[in-house]
């Protein structure tokens, strides 16, 4: 029976997979049978679609938010905010870490695999950017330069570029082959000095490369009135790569609370993005220069990640009340 196309407007809830702990990440494995997600129980939790089975993966000390796949997809890599960085198989009735890398000083963000899968790029609040060899784990360079906590990396796809974000919004184009900066861009409505707390909020929460490598997207949050509260109003950036000029500034209707945690392209030549806060949970798609979104889907609890699955037709999101809910973009059956 050929799948469904995928249609926004009639986006609904079609798993909600249970847990008992507020959830920070998630991400669809390579054949979109699993979606593994991070937990403040400093676990990783492998929910299989089908069956909503649910296994543990113990052998972080904290929250993992940062997670990517090997090209094959036999492999599972996490992040944590200890700053180690584990290799897993995928599949396993049980699964135990295979290798353990003290990657980072601090929190690792986020994680990246290369376009040929040789490579794994990991940032966090040690503000360096580092590359590992897949195969061993074994540190190929160091790329410092960021001068705030490094929120997001992301391979062009064509494989010779990295690109990473920071609280400040600053984005670097690195090269891959010799870790040299090739150029700095930085989009000042994804962060925001706070004079009354005296903070900096905001930074590339989500950030990811079209499929052609053309653009790229940044999520986070702006108007921010309260640093403190993180009062403000989601945002996701659309810019062109080639110029680093930014091209529109997606918002919500409703100027909700919250902050625009990831965003996704979709090959029908929309944007997915979804947010968490105090404005509860949402998921909001956007397309061409229009800053509106032409649909949006209230999931109700907070948001803090979200993936499109290897279909591009469902959606998983993570949230605050141990939920993890896969949406699907059809009609419902």
């Amino acid at each position: 029976m050929q799948a469904p196309a995928p249609d926004p407007s009639k986006t609904h809830v079609a798993k909600d997979l249970v847990h008992n702990r507020a959830l920070v990440s998630c991400r669809f494995d390579p054949s979109g049978k699993y979606v593994f997600a991070g937990g403040e129980d400093n676990r990783i939790w492998r929910f299989d679609i089908g069956t909503a089975a649910k296994t543990e993966l113990a052998g972080h000390d904290s929250w993992a938010r940062a997670i990517g796949f090997s090209k094959d997809g036999q492999t599972l890599i996490t992040g944590g905010y200890e700053g180690k960085l584990l290799w897993w198989p995928t599949a396993a009735e049980k699964p135990v870490p295979s290798r353990t890398v003290q990657a980072h000083q601090g929190w690792i963000r986020s994680l990246a695999v290369s376009p040929d899968g040789a490579l794994i790029a990991t940032a966090g609040n040690d503000l360096i950017v580092r590359l590992w060899k897949m195969e061993d784990g074994s540190k190929v360079r160091e790329m410092p330069g960021h001068p705030r906590h490094v929120y997001n990396v992301a391979f062009h796809p064509e494989g010779k570029r990295l690109a990473s974000g920071d609280l400040m919004a600053n984005v670097i184009e690195w090269e891959v082959e010799t870790g040299k900066e090739v150029r700095r861009l930085t989009f000042p409505p994804l962060s925001k000095y706070d004079p009354g707390f005296m903070a900096d909020i905001g930074g590339t929460r989500g950030m990811n490369f079209s499929p052609d490598g053309k653009q790229l997207v940044m999520s986070g949050i702006t108007n921010v009135s309260n640093a403190f509260a993180g009062i403000g109003n989601p945002i996701t950036l659309l810019a062109n790569w080639e110029d680093g000029k930014e091209i529109v500034q997606y918002g919500s209707k409703a100027n909700i609370n919250g902050v625009c945690w990831n965003a996704a392209f979709h090959p029908a030549g929309f944007i997915i993005g979804a947010s968490g806060g105090g404005g509860g949970g949402h998921l909001f798609f956007w397309k061409g220069a229009e800053k509106a979104e032409f649909h949006t889907l209230n999931i109700g609890n907070s948001i803090r990640d979200m993936h499109l699955a290897p279909d591009n037709l469902h959606i998983a999101t993570a949230h605050v009340d141990g939920h993890l809910r896969v949406s699907m973009m059809a009609a419902k059956a």
